[in-house]
């Protein structure tokens, strides 16, 4: 297959947050946008993350007063942007004096409540424990509470490329970029996908590759990188649920990091992550027995309830692409980003690398990334991401709200159901529910309020093709499933995918 007759553009190499960022923001300035993902969108470091829209409170000992700001302001954003899969959570920071001092802590506060225009969140204030009623060993009496935010990490690339999608762009996953070249000031991208080959061209190329930034400039594009990366490994374990407070804990480590407690899928506990140098292959990152021992370690210093490694339910790991700041610890070393853009004369094709980012700061980057692009195409439309809201939060008046109307439409079914739905699609649940009235209307039933109704939503509309892209990335449901449900799910994958094919053929 040739596009010959085709010249996006935009041509963006990576579906993680940054690449559907880019792609949306600027399929929204009225360019024509081709995006390709290797593997499913959010694969890799998206959908590893430790699900928090938050301007890092740590990061202000490091002097990122910049990052910090625009990533206090991008909650208040987000969370109007897309209310269903992003929440406020409060923070309760329990006081060690030896680690930090009480002082040092409250003046952090302060500046991470006045940095930021804050008007959805609730400011921070001082506890104090109740030995009978706090999760939290009796030593420990007191600490600082705060707000941040939790998120669907995944989700939120997800809705991001349907935006993009739905903007005009062309979204293709399972899709490798073998090489560029240049021709008369055109990039000539070659793709391959299980279908075949074929070449599509474009004007401009964003290289939003994550951990293989530097690798596809100097591999596949041939240009020379100027910056180096450093790959920080961070590793989570998901543990049953260990108290009954729906906040999360933040917890000072001796070594003078943190890690997370977070309540999760209202069934668990999220604790992370850890920073470590990683040399190996991004494709394949595994949690270690000393990143195991090290969480484990600290949350034991911690709460009473004490954990062992038979209490991990699960663990996943994945790899921070950070742009090389020379620090000498890898907690030190920079999450902001890095754009740089290649052209060394008027007549190359220009190309466009991201280097670092976080999910908070993902529509900043963006917006940065279109004023790199603005110069080489005139009459390009203005910014437009941040009062524009993200797939599912059009006329969303609340989540208990809709909640209560699927309950109404769907006699039958669960209250867990309804509320998963509401949280993971907001009101494009009606898509998903057109004309279904009846609980035994959604069709094959997969376990666990999974029915062939929202399976074959996600595998039209969303990219999902494996059990894998359906059960972790868009309804995290991995947890729950056995291994007999999940072939059962890949049975009817693979009928449907069949189905799919022969249509196309014909």
């Amino acid at each position: 297959m040739q596009e010959h007759l085709t010249v996006y553009d935009v041509c963006v190499i990576g579906g993680g947050i940054n690449g559907v960022g880019i792609a949306a923001d600027a399929a929204g300035r009225g360019l024509s946008v081709f995006l390709c993902e290797k593997d499913d969108l959010a694969s890799h470091t998206s959908s590893v993350s430790s699900k928090l829209i938050h301007g890092g409170l740590r990061y202000l000992e490091h002097k990122e007063f910049r990052l910090v700001r625009e990533a206090l302001l991008e909650r208040e954003v987000l969370l109007v942007k897309a209310p269903h899969i992003i929440r406020p959570l409060r923070f309760i920071m329990p006081h060690q004096p030896h680690l930090r001092p009480a002082w040092l802590i409250r003046t952090g506060l302060f500046f991470y409540d006045h940095l930021g225009k804050r008007e959805k969140l609730a400011g921070s204030n001082h506890v104090k424990f109740q030995a009978e009623n706090s999760p939290l060993k009796n030593e420990i009496t007191q600490g600082f509470e705060y707000s941040d935010c939790a998120v669907d990490d995944s989700r939120l690339v997800v809705l991001n490329a349907l935006q993009a999608k739905e903007k005009g762009a062309k979204i293709v996953t399972r899709t490798s970029c073998r090489a560029v070249t240049q021709e008369n000031g055109i990039w000539k991208v070659e793709i391959e996908n299980a279908k075949g080959c074929y070449t599509i061209h474009a004007k401009f190329l964003v290289n939003a590759t994550g951990a293989w930034v530097t690798q596809f400039l100097e591999n596949t594009a041939q240009v020379a990188s100027e910056y180096a990366i450093r790959m920080i490994q961070g590793s989570h374990i998901i543990v049953p649920k260990m108290y009954p407070e729906d906040k999360a804990f933040i917890m000072q480590n001796d070594d003078q990091r943190i890690v997370f407690a977070i309540p999760y899928l209202d069934k668990f506990t999220l604790i992370g992550t850890t920073d470590r140098e990683y040399q190996a292959d991004p494709n394949y990152v595994e949690i270690t027995q000393h990143e195991i021992d090290y969480l484990l370690d600290v949350c034991n210093d911690h709460f009473k309830k004490q954990l062992t490694q038979a209490d991990i339910l699960h663990t996943f790991s994945g790899v921070r692409a950070l742009c090389d700041d020379k620090s000498d610890q890898a907690s030190a070393v920079t999450r902001d980003y890095t754009l740089v853009l290649h052209q060394d004369s008027s007549h190359q094709a220009p190309l466009l690398s991201v280097f670092g980012g976080k999910i908070t700061t993902y529509r900043k980057l963006a917006e940065s990334a279109l004023e790199k692009i603005q110069p080489f195409f005139n009459g390009m439309g203005k910014a437009w991401t941040e009062k524009s809201v993200l797939p599912g939060a059009e006329n969303l008046f609340s989540i208990e709200e809709l909640v209560k109307q699927i309950l109404e439409k769907i006699k039958g079914l669960s209250q867990e159901t309804a509320y998963r739905w509401a949280h993971a699609y907001g009101t494009r649940i009606w898509k998903i529910l057109e004309n279904i009235s009846h609980i035994q209307e959604l069709g094959q039933d997969f376990g666990y309020g999974l029915y062939a109704q929202e399976v074959d939503y996600l595998v039209e509309y969303e990219w999902a093709m494996s059990s894998e892209d359906i059960l972790k990335r868009r309804t995290k449901l991995y947890l729950e499933f056995e291994t007999e449900q999940i072939q059962i799910l890949d049975a009817y994958l693979l009928a449907l995918h069949q189905r799919r094919l022969q249509k196309e053929v014909a």
